[in-house]
Order: structure tokens, then C-alpha cells, then sequence
């Protein structure tokens, strides 16, 4: 058996509190342990949309028309989110927290990150200015250069 060094005891205990740290992280954010389903919520009195043969389930965006807009108070921050022209990058899509933009992308898989949240998806990019305003924690967006 190996013996026990001081670099081997560091970095196990690196480890592990890079997991707990990384485990509360996704608990803070409230969100459930598959990050495709955060950001699938409806609000009170809204039924979730299954009007569209094939297409049940995407309440907020299907494939042909892309995510809607949106404008709403979340955690007494103001997210505003609207399609924009398609520039490849971004999605097609402009995210504004307080005025500020938050650089968002869509991903492969139609789901969407941002520069807050880049090891998180989510399913719309209203979820993911609602995890950004989380993460935030009341500081400011600072816009990138």
C-alpha cells in the first residue's frame, strides 16, 4: 500500500470540497438534479402548453418558431429577454438583466448557457436569466468588454 503523503492527503481533501462546494452550488440554485428540466415552470393559472401535435411540453418555444420573448420582475431584478438578429454565437437571442446584457448561447441540444451560468443549461433563456439573477446574489451585471 502507497504511503500517505502530504500531497495525496492535499489533494483528496481538494477533492472532496470541490464536490461539496459544487454540490451546494446546485442546491443554492434550487433547481432539480436534471438541469434540461430547471427552467420548465408555469405560472400560476397557466396549464403547460400541448396544443401542437409532437410539440407537448414546449411551452415557451418549439423548434420552427424558437423561444418568445419575455419581460418580467424575478427576485426584484428586472429580465428581459427578446429574439435578435442571428449572429451564430449567441442564438439569435438577447438576455438583459437591469438593462445589462447577459451573453447567452444556445447549445446543440436547444438548450442554453450563459456567461454566469456556463457549466449549467437550461431550457429556455428565461431559466437562464432567472439562474443568473440567483447566482448573482443582488451584485451588479458587469458588461463585458
Amino acid at each position: 500500500m502507497p504511503q500517505l503523503t502530504r500531497r495525496r492527503t492535499l489533494g483528496a481533501a481538494a477533492t472532496v470540497v470541490t464536490g461539496l462546494v459544487l454540490t451546494g452550488f446546485a442546491r443554492t440554485a434550487g433547481g432539480p438534479s436534471d438541469p434540461r428540466a430547471a427552467g420548465v415552470q408555469h405560472p400560476e393559472g397557466h396549464a403547460e402548453h400541448t396544443g401542437h401535435a409532437g410539440h407537448a411540453g414546449h411551452s415557451e418555444h418549439s423548434e420552427h418558431e424558437g423561444p418568445q420573448p419575455f419581460s418580467e420582475t424575478f427576485r426584484g431584478r428586472r429580465i428581459e429577454g427578446a429574439p435578435s438578429p442571428a449572429d451564430g454565437h449567441h442564438g439569435g437571442y438577447t438576455v438583459q438583466i437591469d438593462g445589462e446584457e447577459l451573453h447567452v448561447m444556445r447549445n446543440a441540444d436547444s438548450t442554453w448557457v450563459s456567461v454566469i451560468n456556463h457549466y449549467e443549461t437550461f431550457a429556455t433563456p428565461r431559466a437562464v436569466a432567472r439562474a443568473a439573477v440567483i447566482e448573482l446574489q443582488g451584485s451588479e451585471l458587469v458588461p463585458l468588454a
